[in-house]
């Protein structure tokens, strides 16, 4: 389940990339006082992402951009609907904003049977943890995570996405259904690396830190119902570590339906 803000520029501004900090608090400033208030300060995924505010790029003054807020809650993404009908004055750090409307969007990869593509839309942050370094023959000269990088191959990649959606399985979906590591088959039959690139991140009020991070191009083909209900997942959670500052925010950027297939393509953008 997604929302979708049109907003536009109230002054020219360049461009923030590191936005981050800045939109997660107008999030959390949403749900403040209500019961996903709590989760703020617990060790886990909070469960929900959201897109850069894109296109990227400068803006002039009433230049338009989009915003996506994507959650398996459907009463958080209403609390942040609301606040962001309540208050249409939306700054992002320097990029100061209008919301013109704030809208529902379903986002599904499709039945079984279909096929399709999903890219990152923000960068993806996948840390090794140092216990496993032995067994990813990962040889650095320090004992904290590691930001993967493609030289760590992607048999870490592809362990670490599907622990930690795993974990927000755990907490946002039924425990009599299997997770994703329960699954015959693998989350994506395959995956391109569009680039990795390293951005400073404020992780707190006054602690910043450099992150590495990669964007993706992930194919799929739905297997089953489980199956389907992994990928929506990661659709409304993001992939990888620290979705609610916006990392790991995933899109729908083609899609065939198993009907469609001799027929040509139906337009699935989302």
């Amino acid at each position: 389940m997604r929302i979708l803000a049109r907003i536009n520029a109230r002054a020219d501004t360049a461009y923030d990339n590191t936005y981050h900090h800045k939109l997660r608090g107008r999030i959390w400033n949403a749900l403040d006082g209500t019961e996903y208030d709590s989760i703020h300060d617990e060790n886990r995924p909070k469960g929900f992402t959201y897109s850069n505010p894109f296109p990227p790029g400068d803006m002039r003054e009433g230049d338009e951009r989009t915003l996506l807020v994507a959650s398996p809650n459907e009463e958080l993404l209403a609390h942040v609907a609301a606040d962001l009908k309540d208050d249409r004055e939306l700054n992002i750090g320097e990029m100061p904003f209008h919301v013109d409307s704030v809208n529902g969007l379903a986002t599904d990869v499709g039945e079984p049977g279909t096929s399709g593509t999903i890219e990152t839309g923000t960068g993806v942050l996948v840390r090794i943890p140092p216990w496993r370094f032995e067994e990813y023959d990962i040889d650095v000269d320090h004992d904290e995570a590691e930001f993967w990088r493609p030289q760590h191959t992607m048999e870490p990649f592809r362990n670490q996405i599907e622990n930690n959606l795993d974990k927000k399985h755990d907490l946002f979906c039924p425990d009599y259904l299997p997770g994703p590591s329960e699954a015959d088959g693998d989350l994506f039959d395959g995956a391109d690396l569009i680039k990795t690139f390293s951005i400073p991140v404020t992780v707190t009020q006054g602690q910043r830190e450099t992150w590495v991070l990669s964007k993706w191009r992930f194919d799929y083909t739905v297997r089953d119902d489980h199956h389907r209900r992994h990928l929506n997942l990661a659709l409304d959670t993001g992939i990888g570590e620290r979705n609610s500052l916006g990392f790991g925010f995933v899109n729908i950027t083609e899609k065939d339906s198993q009907d469609a297939r001799t027929g040509g393509r139906i337009g699935a953008r989302t």
